[in-house]
Protein backbone atom coordinates (compact mmCIF):
# COMPACT_ATOMS: atom_id res chain seq x y z
CA UNK A 1 0.00 0.00 0.00
CA UNK A 2 1.31 3.42 -0.57
CA UNK A 3 1.75 5.76 2.27
CA UNK A 4 -1.04 8.15 1.32
CA UNK A 5 -3.48 4.81 1.78
CA UNK A 6 -2.63 5.90 5.76
CA UNK A 7 -1.68 2.40 6.83
CA UNK A 8 -2.25 1.43 10.18
CA UNK A 9 -4.92 3.68 11.64
CA UNK A 10 -8.75 3.27 12.22
CA UNK A 11 -10.22 5.72 10.65
CA UNK A 12 -8.85 7.93 7.24
CA UNK A 13 -9.39 10.67 5.54
CA UNK A 14 -8.60 12.36 1.82
CA UNK A 15 -10.12 14.44 -0.25
CA UNK A 16 -12.21 14.12 -3.38
CA UNK A 17 -11.48 11.25 -6.25
CA UNK A 18 -7.56 11.10 -5.33
CA UNK A 19 -8.82 10.21 -1.64
CA UNK A 20 -11.07 7.30 -3.21
CA UNK A 21 -8.35 5.66 -5.08
CA UNK A 22 -6.22 6.08 -1.98
CA UNK A 23 -8.25 5.25 0.67
CA UNK A 24 -10.51 2.62 -1.00
CA UNK A 25 -7.70 -0.12 -1.45
CA UNK A 26 -7.67 -1.17 1.68
CA UNK A 27 -10.84 0.67 3.44
CA UNK A 28 -13.72 -1.47 2.91
CA UNK A 29 -16.19 1.41 3.95
CA UNK A 30 -15.72 4.76 2.57
CA UNK A 31 -17.95 7.61 3.83
CA UNK A 32 -18.60 10.22 0.99
CA UNK A 33 -18.98 14.02 2.14
CA UNK A 34 -20.31 16.70 -0.01
CA UNK A 35 -22.64 18.85 2.23
CA UNK A 36 -23.24 21.54 -0.03
CA UNK A 37 -24.98 20.14 -0.97
CA UNK A 38 -25.36 16.30 -2.31
CA UNK A 39 -25.45 14.84 0.76
CA UNK A 40 -27.78 16.97 2.29
CA UNK A 41 -30.21 16.52 -0.94
CA UNK A 42 -29.45 12.48 -0.02
CA UNK A 43 -30.53 12.96 3.76
CA UNK A 44 -33.49 14.64 3.01
CA UNK A 45 -34.88 12.52 0.35
CA UNK A 46 -34.50 9.96 2.38
CA UNK A 47 -36.18 11.74 5.04
CA UNK A 48 -39.42 11.34 3.12
CA UNK A 49 -39.13 7.68 2.83
CA UNK A 50 -37.47 8.18 -0.64
CA UNK A 51 -34.88 6.64 -2.46
CA UNK A 52 -31.57 8.35 -4.54
CA UNK A 53 -29.41 7.10 -7.07
CA UNK A 54 -26.00 8.73 -7.48
CA UNK A 55 -25.05 9.28 -11.04
CA UNK A 56 -21.60 10.58 -12.41
CA UNK A 57 -21.48 13.92 -13.93
CA UNK A 58 -21.70 14.52 -17.69
CA UNK A 59 -22.59 10.08 -18.25
CA UNK A 60 -26.02 10.15 -20.33
CA UNK A 61 -25.87 6.50 -20.61
CA UNK A 62 -26.20 6.36 -16.86
CA UNK A 63 -29.07 8.95 -16.87
CA UNK A 64 -30.86 6.96 -19.63
CA UNK A 65 -30.77 4.32 -17.19
CA UNK A 66 -31.77 5.87 -14.61
CA UNK A 67 -35.28 6.80 -16.26
CA UNK A 68 -35.90 3.45 -17.21
CA UNK A 69 -35.67 2.53 -13.87
CA UNK A 70 -38.18 4.92 -12.83
CA UNK A 71 -35.95 7.53 -11.04
CA UNK A 72 -36.78 11.22 -11.63
CA UNK A 73 -33.60 13.44 -13.07
CA UNK A 74 -33.57 17.17 -11.84
CA UNK A 75 -36.13 19.35 -13.51
CA UNK A 76 -38.27 16.80 -14.61
CA UNK A 77 -41.78 17.10 -13.57
CA UNK A 78 -40.57 20.59 -12.28
CA UNK A 79 -38.65 19.07 -9.54
CA UNK A 80 -35.31 20.38 -9.70
CA UNK A 81 -33.16 18.35 -7.16
CA UNK A 82 -31.54 20.22 -4.18
CA UNK A 83 -31.66 20.22 -0.59
CA UNK A 84 -34.64 23.01 -0.14
CA UNK A 85 -36.82 21.69 -3.49
CA UNK A 86 -36.43 18.21 -2.41
CA UNK A 87 -39.07 19.01 0.26
CA UNK A 88 -41.23 19.83 -1.69
CA UNK A 89 -41.75 16.83 -4.01
CA UNK A 90 -43.58 13.58 -2.98
CA UNK A 91 -42.98 11.15 -0.10
CA UNK A 92 -41.13 8.31 -1.37
CA UNK A 93 -40.34 9.53 -4.68
CA UNK A 94 -37.57 8.09 -6.26
CA UNK A 95 -34.97 10.39 -7.55
CA UNK A 96 -31.49 10.44 -9.71
CA UNK A 97 -28.92 13.12 -9.16
CA UNK A 98 -25.47 13.91 -11.02
CA UNK A 99 -23.44 16.02 -9.63
CA UNK A 100 -19.51 16.43 -10.39
CA UNK A 101 -18.48 15.81 -6.63
CA UNK A 102 -20.77 13.78 -4.15
CA UNK A 103 -22.56 11.83 -6.90
CA UNK A 104 -19.61 11.52 -9.32
CA UNK A 105 -17.49 10.37 -5.98
CA UNK A 106 -20.29 7.60 -4.68
CA UNK A 107 -20.11 6.02 -8.41
CA UNK A 108 -16.04 5.75 -8.11
CA UNK A 109 -16.04 4.46 -4.20
CA UNK A 110 -18.94 1.35 -5.53
CA UNK A 111 -16.60 0.56 -8.46
CA UNK A 112 -13.96 0.27 -5.93
CA UNK A 113 -15.71 -2.36 -4.45
CA UNK A 114 -16.22 -0.71 -1.17
CA UNK A 115 -19.43 -0.31 0.74
CA UNK A 116 -20.52 3.43 0.27
CA UNK A 117 -22.47 5.72 2.70
CA UNK A 118 -22.40 9.69 2.14
CA UNK A 119 -22.96 11.48 5.23
CA UNK A 120 -22.83 15.39 5.95
CA UNK A 121 -23.48 17.93 8.83
CA UNK A 122 -27.01 16.96 9.44
CA UNK A 123 -26.56 12.67 10.20
CA UNK A 124 -22.97 13.37 11.14
CA UNK A 125 -24.00 10.43 14.18
CA UNK A 126 -26.23 8.30 12.38
CA UNK A 127 -23.20 7.72 9.21
CA UNK A 128 -20.84 7.16 11.91
CA UNK A 129 -22.60 4.66 13.61
CA UNK A 130 -23.79 2.50 10.48
CA UNK A 131 -20.12 2.94 8.97
CA UNK A 132 -18.80 1.33 12.27
CA UNK A 133 -20.70 -1.66 12.92
CA UNK A 134 -20.29 -2.34 8.44
CA UNK A 135 -16.87 -2.05 8.71
CA UNK A 136 -16.65 -4.56 11.83
CA UNK A 137 -13.52 -3.24 12.94
CA UNK A 138 -11.48 -2.85 9.39
CA UNK A 139 -10.43 0.57 8.31
CA UNK A 140 -13.23 3.54 7.39
CA UNK A 141 -12.74 6.02 4.48
CA UNK A 142 -13.85 9.27 4.67
CA UNK A 143 -13.74 11.10 1.67
CA UNK A 144 -14.54 15.14 1.67
CA UNK A 145 -15.21 15.94 -1.68
CA UNK A 146 -14.43 19.57 -2.15
CA UNK A 147 -14.97 21.17 -5.14
CA UNK A 148 -13.19 21.65 -8.48
CA UNK A 149 -12.38 25.01 -9.87
CA UNK A 150 -13.92 25.52 -13.63
CA UNK A 151 -16.94 23.12 -13.32
CA UNK A 152 -19.61 23.58 -16.22
CA UNK A 153 -22.48 22.84 -14.75
CA UNK A 154 -24.85 24.10 -17.56
CA UNK A 155 -23.55 21.99 -20.13
CA UNK A 156 -22.98 18.95 -17.76
CA UNK A 157 -19.19 18.22 -19.02
CA UNK A 158 -16.75 16.54 -16.73
CA UNK A 159 -14.48 19.01 -15.10
CA UNK A 160 -10.67 18.86 -15.37
CA UNK A 161 -10.56 21.80 -12.94
CA UNK A 162 -8.29 21.45 -9.99
CA UNK A 163 -9.44 20.66 -6.61
CA UNK A 164 -10.41 23.04 -3.81
CA UNK A 165 -10.69 21.97 -0.36
CA UNK A 166 -14.02 23.60 0.99
CA UNK A 167 -14.77 24.49 4.84
CA UNK A 168 -18.23 22.59 4.45
CA UNK A 169 -16.59 19.69 3.84
CA UNK A 170 -13.81 19.18 6.00
CA UNK A 171 -16.18 20.36 8.93
CA UNK A 172 -18.39 17.70 7.76
CA UNK A 173 -15.61 15.09 7.75
CA UNK A 174 -15.29 16.14 11.28
CA UNK A 175 -17.98 15.56 12.71
CA UNK A 176 -18.46 12.31 11.25
CA UNK A 177 -14.88 11.36 12.37
CA UNK A 178 -15.88 12.46 15.38
CA UNK A 179 -18.82 10.69 15.51
CA UNK A 180 -16.95 7.67 14.59
CA UNK A 181 -14.76 7.78 17.36
CA UNK A 182 -17.71 8.27 19.79
CA UNK A 183 -19.01 4.95 18.65
CA UNK A 184 -15.91 3.15 19.27
CA UNK A 185 -12.87 3.93 16.65
CA UNK A 186 -9.48 4.52 18.07
CA UNK A 187 -7.11 5.32 15.45
CA UNK A 188 -7.60 8.12 13.42
CA UNK A 189 -4.56 9.23 11.03
CA UNK A 190 -3.59 12.39 11.49
CA UNK A 191 -5.43 13.60 8.51
CA UNK A 192 -8.59 12.89 10.28
CA UNK A 193 -7.70 13.99 13.34
CA UNK A 194 -7.25 17.40 12.27
CA UNK A 195 -10.60 17.36 10.58
CA UNK A 196 -12.10 16.13 14.15
CA UNK A 197 -10.25 19.07 15.99
CA UNK A 198 -11.24 21.57 13.33
CA UNK A 199 -15.39 20.92 13.82
CA UNK A 200 -14.83 20.26 17.67
CA UNK A 201 -13.12 23.89 17.72
CA UNK A 202 -15.60 25.14 15.87
CA UNK A 203 -18.46 24.45 18.58
CA UNK A 204 -21.83 26.10 18.18
CA UNK A 205 -20.83 28.11 15.55
CA UNK A 206 -20.55 25.41 12.82
CA UNK A 207 -23.25 26.86 11.06
CA UNK A 208 -21.92 30.36 10.87
CA UNK A 209 -18.68 29.09 9.73
CA UNK A 210 -20.44 27.22 6.72
CA UNK A 211 -22.65 30.51 6.11
CA UNK A 212 -19.87 32.75 5.85
CA UNK A 213 -17.92 30.38 3.98
CA UNK A 214 -17.43 31.27 -0.02
CA UNK A 215 -19.39 28.20 -0.75
CA UNK A 216 -22.18 29.43 1.19
CA UNK A 217 -21.88 33.08 0.33
CA UNK A 218 -22.31 31.67 -3.36
CA UNK A 219 -25.47 29.77 -2.66
CA UNK A 220 -27.07 32.32 -0.59
CA UNK A 221 -25.81 34.52 -3.64
CA UNK A 222 -27.61 32.61 -6.11
CA UNK A 223 -31.12 32.57 -4.22
CA UNK A 224 -30.99 29.34 -2.48
CA UNK A 225 -29.87 30.13 1.21
CA UNK A 226 -32.69 27.92 1.65
CA UNK A 227 -30.12 25.14 1.05
CA UNK A 228 -27.40 26.68 3.61
CA UNK A 229 -30.00 26.57 6.07
CA UNK A 230 -30.95 23.04 6.01
CA UNK A 231 -27.19 21.62 5.84
CA UNK A 232 -26.04 23.36 8.92
CA UNK A 233 -28.91 21.60 11.20
CA UNK A 234 -26.37 19.68 13.10
CA UNK A 235 -27.48 15.85 14.22
CA UNK A 236 -30.55 17.10 13.03
CA UNK A 237 -31.27 13.67 11.29
CA UNK A 238 -31.12 10.17 12.05
CA UNK A 239 -31.30 9.15 8.14
CA UNK A 240 -27.91 6.73 7.27
CA UNK A 241 -28.00 6.12 3.25
CA UNK A 242 -26.18 3.43 2.18
CA UNK A 243 -25.59 2.82 -1.56
CA UNK A 244 -27.75 -0.50 -2.18
CA UNK A 245 -27.28 -1.92 -5.88
CA UNK A 246 -26.91 1.50 -7.01
CA UNK A 247 -29.44 3.31 -5.44
CA UNK A 248 -29.13 5.32 -1.24
CA UNK A 249 -31.27 3.85 0.79
CA UNK A 250 -31.92 4.72 4.59
CA UNK A 251 -30.49 1.76 6.47
CA UNK A 252 -31.80 1.90 10.56
CA UNK A 253 -29.89 -1.58 10.73
CA UNK A 254 -27.02 -2.83 9.76
CA UNK A 255 -27.92 -4.99 6.72
CA UNK A 256 -26.04 -8.35 5.73
CA UNK A 257 -22.76 -8.37 4.77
Amino acid sequence: MSVFGQGGYDVRLEWSAEGVRALGEDCRVLVVVDVLSFSTTVDLALMRGGRLMPLRWGDQAAADAARRAGAILPDERGWPVRPFSVLSTPPGTFLALPSPNGATLCTLAAEAGARVLTGCLRNAKAVAELAYALADGTPIGVIPAGERWGVNMRSQTVTTGTLRPCVEDHLGAGAIVDALLGAGAQWPSPEAALAARAFRAAGPDVGAVVAGSASGKELREAGHGGDVDLAIAVNRSSVAPLLVDGVFQNVTHMPPT
